[in-house]
């Protein structure tokens, strides 16, 4: 362009047939210049001063306006990081993903489903989802190892309830319940869990004791629904934590004593929960604003237990708008507000299930205090 521009005539002071390199290009003008139009270069693409000035103009707004855009995009600040962080670390420091202490509990026996109930159950399934299903919705997020002990007296005050209604709408063959001690050990193991993970959201304990141990009550088997999720896969529809020993399908939770209008709705969810694509992150801080719902029975401080809440769910909005790049962003907010209303409808049936399962003295006995305190008053 230089030398077009000048009307520059170059000779070579050598032989006129100089190899230009790199390194040596500056050498000679003349056999430099016969270079670049031997490969292609034409004056007449040469750019005037004009020119050249508006494509400089042009990428100094281009940049101006990246410059612009860069900074208006919302970012995570520092605390909300860090609270992020901290529920990340909390996770996995209850929820291990080899599911080693599986083999600490009463051993899984599964008998032939002989029960016209499951076998009517299995085929709705079939209908549905087109595959078998799953774990019990406790022993599917069995993660963690036992990593601290977990003050049993948080749930110390907790009274047996004494209702039994609903229990003549359970259409349950209780006679076969033999993977009941197993999953009953898998669903205290796992209340531990939440338990320890509660303990480390942030200012959770600045509540108090008597609104721990409300929001523990209610919420834990929604978030032990959700914990299970990290072990549900959708090939199979089952809960796989670990061995094929520990692989859980519809029927084994049926042999715990639980009916498909619990079991239905439960795969349904975990189905849908699992096409989010959620990442960690929002796994996390969706446990957390389940357990911090300021509308829970019992709950004395409501406005307090609801500014937590409503500051863990501002994180959640902007890490889903900086980190969760789309089309898996759209609307990703509401529908896993949307996980949490289903979450109600499965812990209320719950509720019913297990009291038409503790008012049989023969299976009731082989549930632990801490599955019976948790859910022997369910207020849900």
């Amino acid at each position: 362009r230089r030398s077009m521009k000048r009307k520059a005539m170059f000779t070579c002071p050598f032989n006129g047939d100089c190899k230009i390199t790199k390194d040596n290009r500056r050498h000679c003008q003349a056999c430099r210049l016969k270079r670049c139009v031997d490969i292609g270069m034409m004056k007449e693409f040469i750019l005037t001063d004009e020119e050249v000035q508006r494509k400089r103009e042009m990428i100094l707004k281009r940049k101006e306006e990246e410059a612009l855009k860069e900074s208006l995009k919302p970012k995570l600040s520092e605390e909300q990081q860090k609270v992020i962080d901290v529920l990340l670390e909390a996770h996995r420091k209850t929820y291990d993903p080899t599911y080693s202490d599986f083999t600490k509990f009463r051993p899984p026996v599964r008998s032939s489903p002989s029960n016209r109930g499951a076998a009517r159950s299995s085929s709705i399934l079939t209908q549905d989802l087109s595959s078998e299903d799953s774990t019990d919705l406790f022993g599917s997020d069995g993660f963690s190892t036992f990593p601290e002990s977990v003050e049993p007296q948080m749930f110390s005050n907790l009274v047996l309830s004494e209702e039994n209604d609903e229990s003549s709408s359970m259409n349950i063959d209780f006679s076969h319940l033999s993977m009941l001690p197993h999953l009953a050990d898998l669903v205290s193991y796992s209340i531990q869990k939440v338990i320890g993970f509660a303990k480390m959201i942030p200012g959770f304990r600045s509540l108090a004791a008597e609104d721990q141990i409300a929001l523990l009550k209610s919420s834990a088997i929604e978030v032990i629904m959700l914990r299970s999720n990290q072990s549900f896969t959708l090939e199979d529809m089952t809960w796989t934590c670990g061995s094929n020993e520990f692989k859980y399908r519809i029927s084994d939770v049926t042999q715990a004593g639980h009916s498909m209008d619990l079991l239905e709705p439960l795969v349904k969810f975990q189905v849908g929960l699992k096409k989010l694509n959620l990442h960690e992150e929002e796994h996390v801080l969706l446990m957390a604003i389940c357990i911090l719902s300021p509308d829970r029975p019992g709950v004395q401080d409501t406005s307090l237990v609801e500014s937590l809440q409503d500051h863990l769910s501002e994180i959640l909005q902007t890490y889903i708008r900086c980190r969760h790049p789309p089309p898996g962003s759209r609307l990703l907010y509401a529908k896993m507000i949307q996980k949490l209303a289903d979450l109600r409808s499965l812990n209320e049936e719950h509720s019913k299930q297990y009291r038409c399962l503790s008012f049989q003295p023969e299976h009731s006995m082989q549930l632990t205090p801490l599955v019976l305190e948790v859910f022997g008053n369910e207020i849900s």
